[in-house]
């Protein structure tokens, strides 16, 4: 497990990454402001705040938590980092800073510092994993709502310009990208779990995302031109579906209870739009039920929009959207299928650690309770 120049350059990447996104976000709240449409407005800024809040939250947790644990009790300059939003760009720091000697300055093996090599490595790693969970959970909690505002505006609107095209493109890509990136690094980061290589397995689940995400979206958007209430009770009973599950399974991500119930609530909010292994076991079962109901749950919506098919659609263009919902989604399931059934790492038995493999699994790291994939 080692921390290469390749993993230092996307690290490099994803802080441009990041400040992009806050660009694209800030861009899309002051053109709504600027077209007069306020409540999208105020909603995609809602959407922001509450998602950076969530990940400043999360990052201070996880910041007092690895103090705590290397004996300093002084984490009141990091606790102001994070009410200035700047703890997702303070952990970019420590990771570009550490990564970079150790990848331009320990890439070289030597018997004699082998295994603290091998712990600098770690670190770093374990510090990328951090800033990958981060930036999934932002990515969920602002990419899909936003996603789902610029669609009902593009198709209500019908705009003839590029840019709510590419912007909607540029949020799929994001939301689906920032997954497998996710995915990469976890594995990356648990020498007993078998790591997501080649351009292959990435590019399956990469689609497999993309499309369920976006069948579903433009599900939830017909559902809101018919009636925004049904859609808004629709998209809260799902919600509360998603923290009952995570209650149940009874997840141990967080230290305080305050903030693993938080924790389940973000879960929540996440399984509403995609699956994901809340507890890192066998879910063949659950992820069937889900991807049943949200087949039931679609074919509902276009049967319902077929027969009151709102003013503001004509015949033709719901002809395309509904077939754009079903292509994709049947696109979706089917790289979701090659994706298990062929790509994914747990085609092979997982690793256990030995003395090749250095220093056992530490059972009780905080990515030990990421979520799994």
């Amino acid at each position: 497990m080692r921390y290469t120049k390749w993993n230092f350059i996307m690290s490099v990447l994803g802080i441009f990454i990041y400040i992009f996104d806050l660009i694209v976000d800030t861009w899309v709240s002051v053109k709504f402001f600027h077209e007069g449409q306020y409540v999208f407005g105020v909603l995609t800024v809602t959407f922001t705040v509450f998602g950076t809040f969530v990940v400043q939250c999360f990052s201070y947790s996880w910041f007092k938590a690895d103090l705590k644990k290397a004996g300093q009790e002084d984490h009141h300059c990091f606790l102001l980092l994070h009410c200035l939003q700047g703890g997702v760009f303070t952990r970019y720091w420590f990771v570009l800073k550490k990564g970079h000697h150790v990848a331009f300055k320990y890439s070289s093996k030597t018997n004699n510092f082998m295994e603290e090599q091998i712990d600098l490595h770690k670190e770093v790693i374990d510090r990328m994993t951090d800033l990958s969970m981060l930036r999934l959970f932002e990515t969920y909690l602002e990419g899909c709502p936003q996603l789902v505002l610029q669609l009902y505006s593009l198709l209500g609107q019908g705009q003839g310009n590029f840019s709510p095209y590419a912007a909607i493109m540029v949020s799929c890509c994001a939301l689906s990208w920032s997954t497998v990136d996710y995915q990469i690094a976890l594995r990356k980061s648990l020498p007993d779990k078998n790591p997501l290589n080649g351009l292959s397995p990435k590019f399956m689940y990469l689609f497999y995302k993309l499309f369920t995400l976006l069948s579903w979206i433009l599900s939830v958007v017909l559902i809101l031109f018919l009636n925004v209430k049904i859609a808004l009770f629709l998209l809260l009973f799902l919600w509360l579906l998603g923290i009952m599950w995570a209650f149940k399974k009874q997840t141990q991500f967080c230290a305080s209870l305050g903030m693993e119930f938080l924790y389940r609530i973000v879960v929540g909010f996440i399984l509403v739009f995609t699956f994901f292994n809340i507890k890192g076991q066998n879910t063949k079962c659950p992820m069937s039920c889900y991807y049943i109901v949200k087949v039931l749950a679609t074919l509902c919506i276009l049967i319902a929009f077929w027969v009151c098919l709102p003013s503001v659609f004509i015949s033709d263009y719901f002809i395309i959207i509904t077939v754009i919902i079903a292509f994709t989604f049947l696109l979706g399931i089917i790289f979701l299928i090659v994706y298990y059934g062929i790509f994914h790492p747990n085609g092979s038995e997982e690793k256990k650690p030995d003395e090749i493999d250095g220093k056992p699994v530490q059972r009780d790291c905080r990515m030990r309770y990421f979520l799994m994939l």
